[in-house]
């Protein structure tokens, strides 16, 4: 699993071959077939495992936030899961390279996490409404999806590397901020 999400944070899904994802993690082709039945399969397995770590720990914060948050501790709670990812480096930027390449260009029939997806914005939009009365669900729905792009792309583009090489506090007082704004927009002060 490890070898293939590599392989599929470096060039997607269509970029990964089996003889590679074999042969980084030192096993045999038949191990993948007998296992996970396809590579596609494998890819499947491995991309959605990496976004269900990634909701969850994206949920989980969330949810560990008081009634006394304010939106820039909303924005931190939701970008966490990527400034950690991008403070380690290594297998953890992997998987949110992963969670990035999927989440800008899903692959087709890809809607086994729909559900999640939908919860976690259901569970963010309960906590930013009362910080910016008047703007509707709809529009919050939008500014979250908004936020996540830039997450996706920032995990993708040389500024996302440029910022991972900075210190986790660095990260975190020039990503929040960021994110805090696309969570306000103009319409509200919150």
């Amino acid at each position: 699993m490890s070898a293939v999400v590599e392989v599929l944070a470096q060039r997607g899904q269509e970029g990964v071959t089996l003889r590679e994802v074999t042969d980084r993690a030192e096993a045999n082709v038949a191990a993948v077939s007998y296992h996970f039945g396809s590579l596609k399969t494998l890819c499947d397995t491995a991309i959605e495992d990496a976004l269900e770590q990634y909701l969850d720990a994206q949920m989980a914060a969330v949810d560990a936030l008081d009634a006394d948050s304010d939106i820039e501790e909303l924005a931190a709670a939701f970008a966490g899961p990527m400034m950690r990812a991008l403070a380690a480096g290594g297998r953890e930027l992997a998987l949110m390279r992963t969670v990035a390449r999927v989440g800008i260009d899903p692959p087709k029939g890809w809607d086994r996490l729909t559900a999640k997806f939908q919860q976690s914005r259901r569970d963010i939009v309960r906590e930013l409404s009362p910080m910016l009365p008047g703007v509707g669900d709809q529009e919050l729905n939008f500014r979250i999806r908004c936020a996540a792009g830039l997450l996706n792309w920032l995990a993708l583009a040389p500024v996302g590397a440029e910022l991972a090489a900075e210190p986790p506090g660095q990260i975190e007082r020039w990503l929040v901020p960021v994110l805090a704004g696309a969570f306000r927009g103009s319409s509200a002060t919150g």
